[in-house]
């Protein structure tokens, strides 16, 4: 057995550890009268089981029914405020609501930690400090685009944001208003076309796939590419990001990998309740496959089978992505994500499971609306 093995084995139960001792902290802090949220707090009754002598460790949490994101929509949005932090300002950010009442995670300082811990994996020479961002995104009500203005200005730059609205967008599409919609895509690249040519000084950028291919053709068309208007670093995310995309992007978008292109890309998974999952660097050499990792232990992705979703399938093998979300401020004990892929193996940076091919769950792929994303 080598000894690279031998490391990654003890990383992974020096991992697993950590996950154990967190997952009972977090569980006191949520079931306790003295912090917990009135959510948690009121269905401890219901619970046929005592969450503060019962939770001992993250296997524990099967425990739990699983997470219904019903409990989400609607209010008082209060009821997810922890008691201590009662007097902190807070935000409430909202995901989906396309159609119905968007969901609503009400946030203290979770957003600034997520994206604190991803800059740390953000590499300084295509991301510089100082450097001002774009952010070519969803506006509004959505966590994202206040977690990426963070980001910039964590890392000591300004950040410049667009106007989009996902939801409109996918009204138009479920119209089959496509002329509306191209309109509406070139006003969201026009935005950002003003912004990068205006002499900002944008370095870094966040954008999705669609919009990030959008706004490189677009800038084609005007004659210029993206490396020409100084940027060296891109973060992007959505279930858009495959293989052959990230292919076509570095290649022929970008025209080429980093050390000739200049620009870096790193793709990432997450969403309003997970944060942000890292990905293991992407390369030509691996065929561009993207394997994302979660924030452990903050948050847990697990690739579950579609029959027993308590139960992991093997390495390599399908399943639906399993997410459990444990922060001081907010406690998500098993929710199943619209998405699934394979499982990953652990690796030395994030030595713990990871998933990739991540796409819309097939049983409901048919009837997702995918957007700007």
């Amino acid at each position: 057995m080598s000894s690279t093995h031998i490391d990654l084995e003890a990383a992974v139960k020096h991992a697993r550890k950590q996950l154990d001792e967190h997952t009972y902290n977090i569980v006191q802090r949520h079931f306790h009268e003295s912090t917990g949220c009135p959510f948690w707090l009121g269905r401890k009754a219901e619970l046929n089981f005592n969450p503060l002598t019962e939770i001992k460790g993250y296997e524990d949490l099967k425990k739990f029914p699983l997470f219904e994101d019903d409990w989400l929509r609607g209010g008082p949005v209060e009821r997810w405020r922890m008691k201590d932090h009662a007097d902190r300002p807070t935000y409430v950010f909202e995901t989906g609501g396309t159609t119905g009442i968007p969901k609503s995670r009400v946030v203290v300082d979770d957003f600034r930690t997520d994206y604190e811990l991803f800059s740390e994996t953000l590499p300084d020479e295509y991301f510089p400090r100082g450097g001002n961002w774009l952010m070519l995104g969803p506006s509004g009500p959505r966590r994202l685009r206040l977690a990426v203005e963070h980001l910039a200005q964590f890392r000591g730059g300004i950040c410049f944001c667009i106007d989009l609205d996902p939801r409109w967008v996918v009204k138009l599409i479920k119209k089959g208003w496509m002329e509306h919609l191209e309109e509406y895509k070139k006003h969201c690249i026009d935005q950002a076309i003003t912004i990068l040519t205006a002499n900002h000084s944008i370095k870094c950028m966040f954008g999705t796939p669609k919009l990030i291919e959008s706004l490189c053709l677009g800038l084609e068309d005007r004659g210029t590419t993206l490396a020409e208007t100084g940027i060296t670093g891109i973060f992007s995310g959505g279930t858009e990001f495959t293989p052959q995309w990230t292919r076509y992007c570095v290649e022929e978008l970008f025209g080429g990998p980093p050390e000739e292109s200049g620009i870096y890309m790193t793709p990432t998974y997450g969403n309003t309740l997970m944060g942000l999952a890292c990905s293991k660097p992407v390369t030509a050499a691996d065929k561009y496959k993207i394997s994302y990792y979660a924030p452990q232990p903050r948050a847990v992705t697990e690739v579950v089978s579609f029959e027993d979703h308590n139960s992991v399938v093997g390495f390599g093998e399908t399943g639906r992505v399993k997410l459990t979300t444990l922060t001081p401020e907010f406690f998500v004990p098993g929710f199943l994500e619209r998405d699934e892929g394979e499982r990953e193996m652990p690796f030395e940076t994030y030595p713990w499971d990871g998933v990739s091919g991540v796409r819309p769950f097939h049983e409901i792929a048919a009837s997702t609306t995918v957007g700007v994303y």
